[in-house]
């Protein structure tokens, strides 16, 4: 491909859019990674499951209420954990009064856990209809939900249970005053439910605290957010909304895997990965926009680091609040293609340490640990991980595992590609899910010879001009 029509290509995309080694420094005890053609979770497309949890009259029906309403264009259903109220059997009848309903054994989380995987997987489901004066949830019929985009589990015991927990994909811990609460709770009590004032105090002081102290405020620690004073804190909802935006604009994996982030794409990187998918593009110009996607891949990895703050005072005399650069930080590349990526590391990180690993592959069942020369205090640092091409997954697990036999913390790694097969993202994602994956596209799979599709080619081969061509 010459200059000029890759000067044209390029052009057209900038308008407007819409949108040496030896094998005895092989480490023995790393496990292998049979390779994996398909995954049941791989080309499902899932809903975006949003929890909403608080205490009792914190306002999570009014954060709830918000953004349905500003997500009127996506199809959104509510599901609360109140309709799970076990029925109460006659003997609790007689007492309800001394009945604790914020206690977790007040629920039906097994139907719970049933009804959500059920709409996770887009089918639709029967959700029961609590009735707060019979406290049974089989006098009235069943509320019919169908598949949606989003789904919003609310209650006040949603982040108890582990396994309700993973379920979710964004969980908002809804953060009212104690007073507040309980002033909401007893105007709500007297005048919608007809409820004495002291029966209300009393309720509130023998269950509703105490199970509030001792059950939902511990699960405060698993929030992804907190909004302080609920319905009332309309930036923080709004903020919610673009992010919630954001993902559902994403990749589909991305709502499977909060670990991988794609970068945002436009008309200049689909040039981009149009020049360097082509095979007819010369080696000279592989090597450039292979070099242009590789750094932005590299920026939005390091923007995935964490940052402190810290005031400079600029010429003029004033004071900026601006944020200080990770300072433990190295890169780590495996041998060959992911010395490509070395320099792009270097040039937005000035005199980072930069280690080798080296993955010898017979064929994707005999993948085997040649080579590694790494910092002697790797343990103490993040690390970027750099390989362009993440296809079946085994070699990027295979280095993972070494990195975290040499104690590298599994959240301090960031592993950053050029292109990403699903099943790839899978196999990794699965053996370790706290690592950030981030890539600039995601390909269609593998064919029968497990390579990339419709991808690159040998990256290595074309990167250093050692194809047969």
């Amino acid at each position: 491909m010459g200059s000029k029509a890759v000067e044209d290509l390029i052009e057209a995309s900038s308008g407007a859019h819409f949108s040496g080694f030896h094998l005895d420094n092989a480490e023995p005890g790393i496990s292998q990674v049979e390779p994996t053609n398909t995954s049941p979770t791989e080309n499902i497309k899932q809903p975006f499951v949003i929890g909403v949890s608080g205490g009792a009259a914190s306002g999570k029906t009014t954060v709830c209420d918000m953004i349905i309403e500003q997500l009127h264009d996506q199809r959104v259903v509510l599901v609360n954990q109140d309709s799970f109220y076990f029925n109460l059997n006659p003997d609790e009848l007689k007492r309800v009064h001394e009945y604790n309903f914020d206690h977790p054994d007040a629920f039906d989380t097994e139907q719970l856990l049933n009804v959500m995987e059920k709409l996770k997987h887009f089918q639709a489901v029967d959700i029961p209809k609590y009735d707060r004066k019979s406290y049974k949830n089989d006098v009235f019929p069943a509320r019919r939900v169908n598949p949606s985009d989003v789904i919003i589990l609310e209650g006040i015991l949603i982040f108890h249970d582990p396994r309700v927990r993973d379920l979710m994909n964004m969980k908002i811990f809804v953060d009212t005053d104690a007073d507040v609460r309980l002033a909401r709770r007893i105007r709500r009590d007297t005048v919608e439910k007809g409820r004495d004032i002291g029966t209300v105090l009393d309720q509130y002081s023998k269950f509703v605290k105490p199970a509030f102290d001792d059950f939902i405020l511990p699960t405060k620690k698993y929030a992804d957010i907190i909004i302080p004073r609920g319905g009332d804190n309309h930036v923080a909802i709004d903020l919610i909304v673009q992010h919630i935006r954001t993902k559902l604009g994403q990749h589909d994996l991305c709502k499977i895997y909060p670990n991988l982030y794609v970068i945002h794409s436009t008309f200049q990187i689909r040039g981009m990965h149009t020049l360097i998918r082509d095979s007819q593009t010369t080696k000279h110009d592989f090597v450039f926009y292979s070099d242009r996607l590789i750094r932005l891949v590299v920026e939005h990895g390091l923007g995935h680091l964490p940052f402190t703050e810290k005031q400079v005072v600029t010429p003029t005399g004033s004071v900026y609040t601006g944020v200080d650069f990770c300072k433990r930080l190295c890169g780590v590349s495996v041998i060959r293609s992911g010395e490509s990526m070395e320099n792009a590391l270097r040039a937005c990180c000035k005199g980072i340490k930069i280690g080798k690993i080296l993955i010898h592959r017979e064929g994707d069942n005999g993948q085997q640990l040649i080579y590694e020369k790494l910092p002697n205090d790797i343990s103490e640092r993040h690390v970027l991980l750099l390989d362009p091409i993440l296809g079946t997954g085994n070699s990027a697990v295979q280095a993972i595992s070494l990195l975290v036999k040499k104690g590298v913390p599994e959240s301090n790694i960031i592993f950053l590609n050029l292109i990403s097969a699903p099943q790839g993202v899978h196999v990794v994602s699965k053996h370790f899910p706290r690592i950030k994956i981030v890539t600039s596209e995601i390909e269609i799979g593998l064919n029968e010879d497990y390579r990339v599709i419709p991808g690159i080619g040998e990256f290595g081969d074309r990167y250093f001009g050692t194809d047969d061509e």
